[in-house]
């Protein structure tokens, strides 16, 4: 079978979201993940992931899969490779930043900053920040002012677990927000601001440019709105079974939950399987 050209429909690239993805909802590694991601690599398809947190705080998930292409963090607006080397980055505007960060602390969230070396947090105390600073390894440090010309900012955060709120505020920034920012939900609670080609959408568009595969070969797969950019520029999307009504609908394939090895099981019958049908029929 090698030795036979590729199929035009075979994926050539997994790309995977990772919180509610690759990781169940205690934020820890699905069981199985890591023997799917080895099947992909024996069968030829190489593996990356997608990601809103920043580069820290996937160190351990690399390494434990082994991924060996480059990797977006930030949703986009900071790549690197799985040594940690900064290969791009993409800052948001000044004035995007301050109307963004104003727009967040109106709705009454708080409000996290993210650069290329620190994170700041409007709320020490606020819900979530202890989970991140355990993942992180180091404490947040206190937002010490409103002003975010101060920042070389790469992403903001509104924080907060009244998720309707955080749903309208979404949609809010979508129909009046800045054409040159993109605001998605990562997770329920966290609403993402980064620059409007800090998409995941862009992320495809990138990793197919710098590893020389066509975007109809590339697979991804994820379970919040933020990854709905990815499945509108590849050829194979794929929703978790725990994703929301809209990304499913959004998704050629949908998979089993997070809690069920659902990423294990898409890259088996949606990945591998459509692989191995397709270069049989060839």
């Amino acid at each position: 079978m090698s030795s036979l050209p590729p199929s035009r429909d075979r994926v050539e690239l997994v790309i995977s979201d990772v919180d509610g993805t690759l990781l169940d909802n205690n934020k820890q590694l699905t069981s199985e993940a890591p023997a799917a991601v080895e099947r992909l690599y024996k069968a030829g398809i190489r593996f990356t992931i997608a990601s809103a947190r920043p580069a820290r705080m996937v160190r351990e998930l690399v390494t434990t899969l082994q991924v060996r292409e480059p990797l977006a963090c930030f949703n986009g607006a900071l790549y690197i490779s799985p040594d940690e080397t900064v290969l791009q980055e993409l800052q948001m505007s000044p004035a995007d930043a301050q109307m963004m960060a104003d727009f967040m602390f109106q709705q009454g969230f708080d409000l996290w900053v993210w650069t290329d070396n620190d994170w700041f947090v409007s709320n020490p105390n606020g819900p979530h920040v202890a989970h991140h600073e355990m993942q992180m390894g180091r404490k947040a440090k206190p937002l010490p002012t409103h002003d975010m010309s101060q920042f070389r900012v790469l992403k903001l955060v509104g924080v907060s677990d009244n998720y309707d709120a955080v749903a309208k505020a979404e949609a809010d920034l979508a129909t009046h927000g800045s054409p040159t920012a993109s605001a998605t939900r990562s997770s329920p609670y966290y609403l993402d601001v980064t620059d409007a080609k800090a998409n995941k959408g862009e992320v495809v568009l990138n990793i197919s440019r710098m590893l020389g595969i066509p975007t109809e070969r590339i697979a991804t797969i994820g379970d919040m709105t933020t990854d709905t950019f990815m499945f509108r520029k590849s050829g194979v999307s794929i929703a978790m079974g725990n994703g929301l009504a809209d990304v499913k609908a959004q998704a050629k394939y949908v998979t089993k939950s997070n809690e069920e090895n659902g990423f294990a099981y898409a890259m088996d019958h949606f990945v591998l399987g459509v692989t191995a049908q397709r270069l049989a029929a060839d």
